[in-house]
């Protein structure tokens, strides 16, 4: 059994992922296809979901200024 006092990290979708790092949603579905940035698919239809750890690594190997992400 899963420990109850641990959290769920709230995850971010793809608009608020492009909205972070200022591309266009179809440039965050392309890095997400060819594995460079690491996504999460729920539900039935396959949404994408991205953790806060994940794209704070992401952000920084592409060279740009280091940032808190603020949703």
């Amino acid at each position: 059994m899963a420990d109850q006092n641990s959290q769920i990290e709230p995850m971010l979708t793809t608009s608020e992922v492009a909205r972070i790092l200022n591309v266009h949603i179809n440039t965050v579905r392309r890095w997400s296809n060819q594995g460079a940035l690491k996504s999460y698919r729920i539900g039935s239809r396959g949404d994408r979901r991205f953790r806060k750890d994940d794209v704070g690594a992401f952000f920084n190997d592409e060279g740009k200024l280091k940032k808190e992400i603020v949703v």
